[in-house]
């Protein structure tokens, strides 16, 4: 990485840290990347510079964990996926079950921190209520 890009990216995530700190605590990590919650959703976020113009903000969030393997639940989950506009999901089989995590990439560069912080809570918000589906499905033999 240049130096060029480490400022890039690390002005990206003054303004994603702004962004998010409209709504939440926001913990600075020593990479430079950002960790939150939203309710019970650990998420973090991350700034890569993939060229010049084109720096774009990944969001990760940790949607559920140690899920029981269930196919109704995992195809429950990957339908929810084609839903969504904010995100992909992804389903990773442990040997303590399933987990899930959300997580959408976009450019981001030149983004104020209002409409910042609008699109960020669009995918945390999905995050929430998909944990609130999953963990209601997982419980209730889905």
């Amino acid at each position: 990485m240049t130096d060029e890009d480490a400022a890039v990216t690390a002005e990206l995530l003054t303004g994603a840290r702004q962004a998010l700190e409209l709504f939440h605590d926001v913990h600075v990590d020593d990479d430079g990347a950002l960790s939150f919650r939203h309710g019970d959703v650990p998420c973090a976020v991350q700034a890569m510079r993939l060229a010049e113009g084109l720096t774009v903000l990944s969001l990760t969030c940790v949607v559920a964990w140690d899920l029981p393997e269930n196919r109704d639940l995992a195809s429950s989950a990957a339908e929810r996926a084609g839903q969504g506009l904010f995100g992909t999901l992804g389903v990773v089989h442990t040997e303590r079950g399933m987990d899930v995590t959300l997580r959408y990439a976009f450019p981001a560069e030149g983004l104020k921190p209002e409409p910042l912080s609008t699109l960020l809570m669009l995918v945390v918000s999905t995050a929430s209520q998909l944990r609130a589906e999953l963990l209601a499905n997982a419980e209730g033999g889905a």
